[in-house]
């Protein structure tokens, strides 16, 4: 085993120490946009504001747009503020997620949080994902509705990534825990990602399964991200180097599902989950082997309205795909 990889393996297990002891988000690093971002795609529908530090994304008649990571990491906790469109939305989706599907494209992972527009008058509503080793056949997709207008201003969404469970935050508050179970197999993400994020047309499946389109009389539909936030360890995919500051390791992060938190996401799930593939006999006639099952949520999501899911990794929008280069070609060309 190499020194990098056990520089890697010793940095992780100091990260991982943090994440145990630690609770709160507000020592993290806040980085300006070109420290860890690159333009995606959109050209000028990517407006960088307050001193590099906040981002606009726009949609309009002609394009999306959309930033990625100038890395990929191999696990990590990723968060960005976001304060998605107002008034109609429909078929609007603003996406802010991991993946590696450009370097992987017949086995990719992927981690999503995804925000579906509505109609005027009706809600935001939030979907979370998971897929790994290409498991794209067998969606594991929540959805939710907010206990906030996510138009009105900021709320931090967060990812957490470690090896051996994710966890989807919002306002630090857990909504979502993935565990690695050995039923799993090679579906949970283990391959190093980049992050995302992008605003596009979905208008054929993300409004009432495409019933409510776009209007672009409407557009441009901005959504505006702040506090970005890349804690974790970027590593070439390719070389197998990684480039772990370990000092970083003991910045303040959140914990894992503490007994308190586990109460607060009961109750957020409790109130304001609408959907879950564990409960979908529809597409499921047996849930999932890793899904364990609530009685309570059972019955509540025993009857739900009819759900539209996007098509794998095209529902991102736009393929843009990233050289499957060394990471020394890498810093020396942009993406």
């Amino acid at each position: 085993m190499g020194t990098s990889h056990l520089g890697y393996i010793w940095g992780w297990y100091f990260f991982v120490v943090a994440v145990l002891v630690s609770g709160s988000t507000s020592k993290l690093p806040i980085i300006a946009f070109d420290e860890g971002y690159t333009h995606l795609f959109g050209d000028d529908n990517l407006i960088i504001h307050r001193d590099g530090k906040s981002v606009h994304l726009s949609l309009d008649e002609r394009t999306g747009s959309g930033f990625v990571s100038q890395d990929l990491y191999l696990h990590g906790f990723f968060s960005a503020s976001i304060k998605l469109p107002a008034e109609y939305t429909a078929g609007v989706v603003v996406a802010f997620y991991m993946s590696n599907g450009d370097m992987f494209e017949k086995n990719h992972d992927e981690i999503d949080f995804e925000f579906l527009g509505n109609i005027r008058g009706k809600e935001w509503r939030i979907q979370t994902n998971v897929y790994g080793n290409g498991s794209t056949s067998v969606g594991r997709e929540e959805r939710y509705n907010l206990w906030f207008d996510p138009s009105d201003e900021f709320h931090q969404y967060s990812i957490l990534w470690t090896e051996t469970q994710i966890i989807f935050y919002v306002d630090n508050i857990p909504i979502r825990e993935v565990k690695r179970t050995e039923s799993m197999g090679g579906d949970f993400p283990s391959k190093p990602m980049s992050l995302y994020a992008t605003i596009w047309d979905g208008s054929d499946w993300a409004t009432n399964g495409g019933k409510y389109r776009v209007n672009y009389k409407y557009s441009p539909y901005v959504a505006s991200f702040s506090d970005l936030v890349l804690h974790g360890c970027a590593v070439d995919p390719i070389e197998q180097f990684s480039k772990c500051d370990n000092s970083r390791s003991t910045e303040s992060i959140p914990t894992g599902v503490t007994p308190s938190k586990r109460i607060k996401m009961e109750s957020f799930r409790r109130k304001h989950m609408t959907y879950s593939y564990c409960y979908d006999r529809l597409r499921y006639k047996v849930s999932p082997p890793e899904c364990v099952i609530n009685p309570q949520e059972a019955e509540r999501l025993r009857t739900f309205d009819p759900v539209t899911f996007g098509n794998g990794r095209r529902h991102h929008g736009k393929h843009h795909h990233r050289s499957k280069v060394s990471q020394s070609q890498k810093e020396a060309t942009s993406i």
